[in-house]
């Protein structure tokens, strides 16, 4: 029998695995799902909701068409990606999963992308929000602000590595041009961007009012897609935990890292990582004292970068919609958590000097910090981050045509 046949009664037999255990743990079940539910309502409703109506309304209004104008010198050698892919990477470093792959389907849907260029994109820019990786992670988890510095490196830095890795896949060729009616705009790069917009505004031909409605629908019902997606994750890492079986791989796990001259210990945070990024990373922060800091924020680090079965799912969920494969995207998952890891062991002692205990700190603002002040900031970053590649771009723009015209004169 292959394996496509197998697939529908494995996971019947799993739903019905999983229904017996609920039943037979009523009471942890019930707990988990309302951890599960608070953590959707209290963390990732207010961080997330606000950024897909955001992202929704400007595809609306042609903002992506500007920064993909903008930015196609840096994002075409770089990662052999359409200019456009620059905001989407800014929006998904500063907003968190899933917001890239939200607007990769998105451009993919508006012939933006292709297929191979959609899957490089959502591999590297599926990546944490700077609010969860400094509140949550840093404060909440290890109790130790400054390791956001080192986290922030080997996430966000490997998450460039894995772009660059990922120019490789899919067939050479050249990058997707984004569509543009009528005759060419000839000028400045700064003029194409703003008439690209303008094209695509008139193209989209939506009132605001009609455009704010579709937005919130649209997000509505992704968000509730990702807090199912949370609070089911929640209940099966529960229930496995209450029957026993995630014993059994923390077992198998302990075993793999004491070959590897890692800490045993930290296999419950790996494992809980596996499945979700929140229990992982507290469980990396909240290991034993006899662990050294930096192999804790190194599990901290691949579980960050990994992203946890509840994030692939949500992901794979958005990508569903499109042609876009699932197996690409996971694997540069998989990569960018090893990577992850040896960054902040290799960067440990010139970033972090010699320290290896974190001291006994407590943050007695953490909520405020992981909403209004946390959101400010990210949205400054958002600003920053923009403004930093349309130089880089124009600037590379600048030195091509100069290049050109030397070349021309010569």
């Amino acid at each position: 029998m292959s394996v496509k046949r197998l697939g529908l009664p494995l996971m019947i037999a799993s739903m019905a695995g999983l229904l017996v255990l609920m039943l037979c743990y009523p009471g942890p079940y019930l707990e988990s799902a309302l951890r599960g539910l608070a953590i959707w309502w209290d963390v990732l409703f207010p961080s997330l909701f606000p950024f897909f109506i955001i992202s929704e309304m400007m595809l609306g209004f042609g903002i992506v068409h500007l920064f993909g104008t903008l930015l196609d010198p840096l994002m075409k050698p770089l990662f052999r990606i359409p200019g456009s892919g620059g905001f989407v990477a800014a929006m998904g470093y500063v907003s968190g999963y899933p917001i890239g792959a939200k607007l990769t389907a998105k451009l993919w849907e508006q012939k933006m992308l292709n297929r191979e260029e959609g899957e490089r994109l959502v591999a590297f820019t599926t990546s944490s929000d700077p609010i969860f990786l400094i509140g949550a992670v840093s404060v909440g988890f290890f109790h130790y602000p400054k390791i956001a510095t080192i986290l922030a490196l080997s996430h966000y830095g490997g998450g460039f590595l894995i772009g660059l890795l990922m120019r490789f896949h899919g067939k050479r060729g050249s990058v997707t041009e984004i569509p543009a009616s009528g005759a060419p705009v000839r000028g400045s790069r700064l003029r194409r961007a703003f008439n690209a917009m303008h094209e695509a505004r008139m193209n989209d031909g939506r009132s605001v009012g009609e455009l704010l409605q579709q937005a919130v629908e649209s997000s509505l019902k992704l968000i509730i897609v990702v807090g199912g997606l949370v609070v089911f994750f929640s209940v099966f890492l529960e229930i496995l935990t209450e029957a026993g079986v995630m014993a059994f791989f923390y077992r198998l796990l302990e075993n793999g890292l004491t070959a590897l001259q890692f800490p045993p210990s930290l296999s419950e945070a790996l494992v809980g990582g596996l499945f979700e990024v929140t229990l992982g990373a507290r469980s990396a922060g909240e290991a034993a004292s006899s662990v050294p800091l930096p192999f804790k924020a190194a599990a901290a680090a691949f579980i960050l970068s990994w992203g946890g079965l509840s994030v692939h799912a949500q992901i794979a969920s958005i990508l569903h919609a499109t042609n876009l494969r699932y197996l690409p995207f996971m694997m540069a998952r998989l990569i960018h958590g090893f990577v992850a890891a040896f960054l902040v062991l290799f960067l440990w002692e010139p970033v972090m000097g010699r320290y290896t205990d974190a001291p006994a700190f407590a943050s007695q603002n953490f909520g405020f910090l992981a909403s209004a002040q946390g959101i400010r900031d990210c949205l400054v970053l958002l600003c920053i981050l923009l403004a930093g590649m349309t130089v880089l771009s124009l600037l590379i723009s600048w030195i091509q045509s100069l290049w050109r015209g030397v070349r021309r004169t010569s």
